[in-house]
C-alpha cells in the first residue's frame, strides 16, 4: 500500500473544497471496495478524506411520496427499513443478496454507487487493463472472460458493473445528488455512468471533488410489486452471473407499464428500456415475458466464456417477471 495521508470533514462543503485541490484525493466511507483496491495497489490516493461524519445519515420520507436516503446510510439499515421493504421490496432484496452481513454493516449508499468492477484483471496490476491505466490494453477479451459483460461493451473493456443495489435503483429511477465546488445537480441514475468508449477509466458523470449527498427515490406506489432475481455460482457472498429488477403495473391480467434492469451481463446496471416497452399493454404470461426478455438481449456480444450468459440473462428476467406478476 502506497502511503497517504488522512483528514476528516465535517460538512459536505468542507469534503468537497478539500477535494477539489487535488484530483488524488479520496472520499472515505465505508471503506469495502477503496480499501481492498489500496491494498492491492490499483488505487493509489495521495489523501483519504473521511467523511463518515457528515450529516447523510438518514432516510426520510417526502411530501411527494418518495424517499431521500443519505450517501451514508448503510446498506443493512436500508434494506431493513420498513418503508423500503414495503414500498420499494425490490431494492431491499437486491441489498440483502449482495455481500455478506458484515460488509453490508459497512457498505455505504454512496459507496455502492462508485464500486469498480471485480473483473480479475482490473484488480492484479501486472496484466494490462485499460480501465486501470488507459491504452494498456484489456486482457480479459482474450483471456477468462467468464465472468464478463455480453452488454455495453467495447474493443477497449468488457469488465462488468458489480452492484446489486444499483441493478435496484436503476430500475426504480433513482436520481443522484451531487455536491461540488460549482453548486448542486442531480443526475438520473441511468444517465450517471459512461459508456466505456476509448476510455473506460471514467466510470460515471462525477467530476473531481464531487461528492454524492444522497439518492432520491421518486414516489412509485406500483412498486410495491417489485422483485430481484439473481443466478450466481453460490448462494452467498457472491456476485451475479445474471440478475434482474423488475417493477410492474398491473391492470388485472393486463401489464400497463414495467420498469426492467440487469446485472451481471453489462458494464453498467443495465436498465432494458426495448424489453418494457415491448411488454407495455401486453397480458402476463411466459410468451409475453420471454418475448420482451429476448428483446433486451438483442445486440449482446459474447466472448469464449462467458456465451452462456445471454441464455441465463434471459431465463433470469422471464423468472422475475414471472414472480412479479404472482404478488398479490
Amino acid at each position: 500500500m502506497h502511503p497517504f495521508s488522512y483528514t476528516t470533514a465535517a460538512q459536505p462543503e468542507q469534503a468537497v473544497q478539500l477535494a477539489a485541490t487535488d484530483p488524488q484525493i479520496a472520499f472515505l466511507a465505508g471503506g469495502t471496495n477503496l480499501i481492498d483496491e489500496m491494498k492491492l495497489n490499483v488505487r493509489t490516493p495521495r489523501q483519504l478524506i473521511d467523511i463518515n461524519h457528515l450529516p447523510l445519515d438518514k432516510i426520510e420520507s417526502q411530501s411527494d411520496g418518495g424517499i431521500r436516503i443519505g450517501a451514508l446510510i448503510r446498506n443493512t439499515e436500508l434494506a431493513w427499513n420498513d418503508s423500503i421493504r414495503t414500498g420499494y421490496p425490490v431494492l431491499s432484496q437486491a441489498i440483502l443478496s449482495g455481500a455478506s452481513p458484515q460488509l453490508r454493516n459497512m457498505a455505504s449508499t454512496g459507496g455502492n454507487l462508485l464500486q469498480h468492477t471485480r473483473c480479475y484483471y482490473f484488480r492484479d496490476t501486472s496484466s494490462p487493463c485499460n480501465m486501470r491505466e488507459p491504452g494498456s490494453g484489456c486482457s480479459a477479451i482474450d483471456g477468462f472472460n467468464r465472468i464478463h459483460a455480453v452488454l455495453g461493451t467495447s474493443d477497449k473493456c468488457i469488465a462488468t458493473h458489480p452492484s446489486d443495489m444499483c441493478v435496484a435503483l436503476a430500475a426504480l429511477d433513482a436520481v443522484i445528488h451531487i455536491v461540488g465546488s460549482s453548486g448542486e445537480r442531480d443526475v438520473s441514475i441511468n444517465e450517471f455512468y459512461v459508456p466505456y468508449g476509448d476510455d473506460p477509466s471514467r466510470l460515471n458523470v462525477l467530476k473531481p471533488g464531487e461528492l454524492i449527498t444522497y439518492v432520491q427515490l421518486p414516489a412509485m406506489p406500483w412498486a410495491k410489486r417489485s422483485t430481484y432475481v439473481k443466478v450466481r455460482d453460490r448462494a452467498s457472498y457472491e456476485f451475479a452471473l445474471a440478475s434482474a429488477a423488475v417493477v410492474l403495473e398491473l391492470d388485472g391480467q393486463t401489464i400497463k407499464q414495467a420498469r426492467i434492469a440487469m446485472g451481471g451481463v453489462a458494464t453498467k446496471p443495465w436498465r432494458a428500456t426495448a424489453a418494457e416497452t415491448k411488454l407495455a399493454g401486453l397480458q402476463i404470461g411466459q410468451d409475453s415475458f420471454k418475448a420482451a426478455a429476448d428483446e433486451a438481449l438483442q445486440g449482446a456480444v459474447p466472448r469464449k466464456y462467458n456465451a452462456f450468459k445471454i441464455e441465463l440473462a434471459k431465463r433470469t428476467m422471464i423468472k422475475a417477471l414471472t414472480d412479479a406478476a404472482a404478488i398479490s
